[in-house]
């Protein structure tokens, strides 16, 4: 049966991908975005779909529409994008999270919060696992993104122990995949770039530095099997591939799918910058009948096509 669904940051990289998916499986899709980091480019293809419709609004306002299930995906996800307007990243993550979850408790629907793996901040455990609390600076540069998220969790689950509400909520590890922004600082996005322009590489520290690297639609099928789970299943669920590589590794490969002859800049290590970055996913198999099926190669050949289209414009 079909759903009419919500989907906050529906215009960004991951909730254009979601939304695409609802759609494919004959949802209707309520897309909301204020358009700060999404981009009308993401949805347009979807336009001509008569079950999909685009609401231009802050989550940060409330929201009166009427629906069956709501994702929140609504919040600036990159350094770039959420240190430039800290304080409203902050709200995004906090007063926004209280308009969805009012909205869901006067409609009795299930909501789902795409939380983040920056909820772990600094790890000082190796692979982070849902029940470790994490190790976080509440003052850096980085907290209106790790803090407002981990708030976001609070709320969900105070909202789940007052008013048994319905949730959700998956901690997003690296994901990356076509409609990245070019811009926005993530170390994909910036190796694919910096190759096919051939500019040199910047890799921060050593480049000893890991991260694991989910591709999109992996992590969009996580997200639709948690919302598809009973009302005892809430999370916090890892989804993210548990492949683990260094920075050095993943600007070799990227020269390598490109092509390119461009050469390494090392710059020091930003602050707070995690040094390691890996999900434990024991919980996301045993509870979703999830794992990642995207090589990193594989996921970085669709990537690398779609910013050669992206750049060539």
């Amino acid at each position: 049966m079909s759903s009419r669904i919500l989907v906050t940051g529906g215009a960004g990289f991951i909730g254009s991908h979601l939304s695409e998916r609802l759609l494919a499986e004959g949802n209707e899709v309520i897309c909301v975005d204020n358009f700060f980091t999404g981009a009308r480019a993401n949805i347009e293809h979807l336009f001509g779909n008569p079950r999909f419709e685009v609401l231009r609004h802050d989550v940060t306002f409330p929201l009166y529409v009427e629906v069956d299930q709501i994702y929140n995906l609504a919040c600036p996800a990159s350094p770039v994008h959420y240190q430039h307007d800290p304080v409203q990243t902050t709200k995004t993550s906090v007063v926004g999270a209280i308009n969805m979850l009012g909205l869901a408790k006067r409609l009795r629907v299930p909501i789902l919060q795409a939380s983040t793996s920056e909820v772990y901040g600094d790890p000082a455990i190796h692979p982070q696992t849902e029940d470790y609390w994490g190790n976080v600076n509440p003052i850096g540069p980085r907290s209106c993104y790790d803090e407002g998220k981990r708030a976001a969790e609070t709320l969900f689950f105070d909202y789940r122990r007052q008013h048994d509400l319905d949730i959700k909520v998956i901690r997003i590890f690296n994901t990356y995949g076509p409609r990245m922004h070019p811009s926005d600082g993530r170390v994909v996005s910036n190796f694919i770039v910096q190759a096919l322009r051939g500019e040199p590489i910047t890799i921060y520290g050593d480049g000893s530095q890991t991260r694991s690297f989910c591709y999109v639609d992996d992590l969009v099928d996580g997200m639709v099997r948690l919302m598809a789970t009973g009302h005892d299943v809430t999370g916090p669920i890892n989804v993210g591939n548990p492949g683990e590589f260094t920075m050095l590794e993943l600007a070799q490969a990227v020269i390598e799918i490109t092509g390119s002859s461009s050469t390494l800049d090392y710059r020091p290590l930003p602050q707070d910058d995690p040094k390691q970055r890996q999900p434990d996913i024991s919980r996301a198999r045993a509870e979703l009948g999830w794992q990642p099926t995207i090589a990193l190669t594989e996921g970085l050949r669709s990537t690398v096509d779609y910013f050669r289209g992206v750049l060539a414009v």
